[in-house]
């Protein structure tokens, strides 16, 4: 389901721009002599052999000393949560922060490879020394062993559903999709594509409604599962049997990419939330949001009915590095985002002692029907 991201990182005119240019068989980033010609992250997807669909990321240089260095390393650090792999181009004479990045790289458990940058220029013994100074991980030089040790490090991903056991064939399953300002005109949001076209892998009958054709849906089948928006989790609920399984796509995503029982347990926090606590609403990709953005209204609003908390939002790569004043954090359902992300983020607000939850799992909460909801 997630693309494998390929990061690239190493000091300025090292020559990543030009690595991910050769991979990807086109120009994605600018090259040039001049020092600090990439800047913000760049990515392209692009599928490459025996590793499939992917995305290659090309960050701005680690030792740019210019005016926006600090703030270009920033945001080049800010890749790290989402990386499968990362590629680090090794230099012949050692970058000053060449240890400290495969340091940072190694404490967050991202597998790295060393590219020795230009090759091609270089000694026999020069080569030597430069793998002398990393004898713990892998080394490439060019294009056919970077793909090599780019298939050793390949994760092992489980050949695992959305739905998980919570369906099987000829299962009759009932879809609820408001249509509101929020969701994208002319097609429907990615989450509800994956599931739909997952139903039909998996020989199920799917029925799709909006919240306002559900009695309709429900007189044409009786669902062996309801699979709906989690926004509008009480209206769904209280439309259905008590005795049938009800879910969201959220609570989908929840168990797919990040700790499905973290969740959980995370939003039972909220019980606990005092007037003047902040709670992070964080949302893995960036957007302009509307007046029924679900993370930045609609939860907020859920909450401030229980309590008088105050609401910080991280868009994006805007996480906060530190966590500690917050008593709860409410991850978005990360349809666009990778799975190494969402547990990068479980792990830091582990460290930091602050409960986490996403979306769905907490708008079940929210609307007093967690105990109720099915967990693929």
């Amino acid at each position: 389901m997630d693309r494998l991201q390929l990061s690239f990182f190493g000091p300025t005119n090292s020559g990543k721009s030009a690595l991910v240019n050769a991979l990807a068989g086109q120009e994605v980033s600018l090259v040039s002599p001049v020092p600090g010609t990439t800047t913000d992250a760049i990515r392209k997807l692009i599928e490459l052999p025996e590793l499939g669909a992917c995305v290659l990321v090309d960050t701005a240089g680690y030792d740019d000393d210019g005016t926006l260095g600090e703030e270009r390393e920033r945001l080049s650090q800010a890749q790290v949560d989402g990386t499968d792999i990362a590629v680090v181009m090794l230099l012949k004479k050692e970058s000053p922060k060449e240890k400290q990045w495969l340091s940072r790289l190694s404490r967050a458990g991202v597998p790295v490879i060393g590219y020795i940058a230009k090759s091609d220029l270089l000694l026999p013994q020069e080569m030597e020394t430069i793998a002398a100074r990393h004898p713990d991980i892998p080394l490439a030089h060019d294009l056919g062993s970077l793909l090599d040790e780019l298939v050793k490090l390949l994760p092992e991903r489980e050949d695992r559903f959305l739905t998980g056991n919570l369906v099987k064939a000829g299962d009759c399953v009932l879809l609820v999709m408001p249509q509101d300002s929020e969701a994208p005109k002319g097609r429907i949001i990615l989450p509800q594509v994956q599931v739909l076209r997952e139903l039909l892998d998996r020989g199920c009958n799917a029925l799709c409604c909006t919240p306002d054709s559900l009695s309709a849906a429900l007189n044409r089948m009786t669902p062996d599962l309801v699979i709906t928006d989690s926004q509008v989790f009480g209206p769904v609920n209280a439309a259905i049997p008590a005795t049938m399984p009800l879910t969201s796509f959220s609570v989908l995503l929840a168990a797919a990419k990040g700790d499905i029982s973290t969740f959980v347990e995370g939003a039972r926090a909220i019980d606990g939330l005092n007037p003047g606590d902040r709670v992070l609403i964080a949302e893995a990709c960036t957007h302009v949001p509307d007046t029924e953005d679900i993370g930045r209204v609609k939860i907020p609003a859920l909450l401030r009915r229980r309590s008088e908390v105050n609401i910080d939002i991280a868009a994006g790569n805007d996480f906060p590095e530190d966590l500690s004043p917050y008593a709860l954090i409410i991850h978005c359902g990360a349809c666009v985002a990778t799975a190494s992300l969402v547990r990068s983020r479980i792990r830091k607000a582990h460290l930091a002692g602050v409960p986490m939850t996403n979306y769905g799992i907490a708008l079940a909460k929210l609307q007093g029907i967690l105990d109720r909801i099915s967990l693929p």
